[in-house]
């Protein structure tokens, strides 16, 4: 029997909440990395890009499935690829084997809307500019050979992409395909229209800023290494400085929401793989720089209906954390409540039909 929480025809609404101990969960670049904070509250953030990013890679290395928002390959790249699985040809040459040095040079000098594989120099970008293309390959070419032979590979681009346009139908094949592809973009959404111009992809999956339960102290020590950079300095020191932010105990609670009206092929599997690696996502994400990072709680309300039976805000109300004292520096110094006449301590797992919202079913998975 499938879980409800489960089900992708439902409206779901989760509260998520997860700790860091002597660790940065989130450096701000613009703070020199510092754990980023509020600046009124002090309390502390984490965005929902970092915390999707932990989903994403959870996803992809624990669970091997495709994702498209990673660092492997170009995204105009990826759409490229769907389209042609679709049918769709975009300008292509062979470059000839004795032109190896012409390859070599392609690749080592990568341009947008270009690709190399193998032999094969393809035109991934939307619409073939013979005049923009010319300048853009030959930017940064200063050999006078080399030029030539560019340039022939212009003409010979220019002549294949006649007659190659993508029309409608084909961009919302592409489309149709990536989102079957990648559970990303299921799940979140994404902007396909970089190159090949897939269009856009609104995801039904989205989730909060997650921000620290008390106010945070961002603190940044000093710390030495016996590994020298530069060979100029070693007869002078011995040691180099740096520096290292973290805080020392931060709860934070982030919320979250699944709208089935934009589900586009989201299966039951895909709902599990998400709260699975809301689950699990920290155990296999360690570094020394955030500490001793875990998920702390996971509280999933579903809707009978896929309109939803109540409004979110009154459902996250529902979840109380408080702490015992004044200074919390660990987990266990939190209660976690249910606000009902019974103030039901959520200490385990359990699944409630709560008295307010009687449509509405609370499992806690974590």
């Amino acid at each position: 029997m499938t879980e409800i929480y489960n089900d992708p025809t439902k409206r779901h609404d989760f509260v998520f909440l997860f700790d860091v101990k002597n660790g940065n969960p989130n450096g701000d670049p613009d703070a020199g990395n510092l754990p980023r904070i509020d600046p009124i509250t002090r309390h502390g953030i984490v965005t929902d890009v970092c915390i999707k990013r932990k989903i994403r890679d959870y996803v992809s290395v624990i669970l091997g499935k495709p994702i498209f928002i990673q660092s492997e390959y170009a995204l105009n790249t990826l759409i490229y690829r769907a389209a042609k699985e679709i049918g769709v040809e975009p300008p292509t040459v062979i470059i000839k084997d004795e032109d190896e040095d012409l390859i070599t040079w392609f690749k080592e000098h990568p341009i947008d809307d270009f690709e190399i594989d193998k032999n094969e120099l393809r035109f991934t970008g939307e619409k073939y500019n013979q005049k923009n293309v010319k300048a853009a390959l030959l930017k940064d070419v200063d050999n006078d050979d080399m030029k030539k032979k560019i340039n022939a590979i212009v003409k010979q681009l220019s002549d294949s992409s006649k007659g190659k346009k993508i029309g409608p139908e084909e961009k919302k094949l592409t489309k149709e395909k990536m989102i079957e592809t990648y559970f990303d973009i299921r799940m979140f959404g994404a902007v396909l229209s970089t190159g090949l111009n897939a269009g856009q992809v609104r995801g039904p999956m989205q989730i909060t800023f997650a921000r620290s339960i008390d106010p945070i102290f961002p603190m940044d020590i000093t710390i030495t290494r016996v590994a020298i950079t530069k060979e100029e300095d070693k007869a002078r020191k011995q040691t180099e400085m740096g520096r290292k932010p973290f805080i020392g105990y931060g709860l934070y609670r982030a919320h979250g929401f699944y709208n089935p009206y934009l589900a586009n092929k989201v299966t039951e599997d895909d709902l599990k793989d998400f709260w699975e690696a809301l689950k699990e996502m920290f155990e296999h994400d360690h570094s020394a720089s955030r500490g001793e990072m875990h998920t702390q709680g996971l509280w999933v309300f579903s809707h009978n209906s896929n309109k939803g039976d109540a409004p979110s805000h009154k459902l996250f109300d529902l979840i109380k954390i408080d702490p015992f004292g004044e200074y919390p520096s660990k987990y266990e110094d939190y209660q976690m409540k249910i606000n009902s006449p019974v103030n039901e301590v959520l200490e385990s797992n359990y699944k409630l039909e709560t008295e307010k919202y009687p449509k509405v079913t609370l499992n806690r998975l974590v």
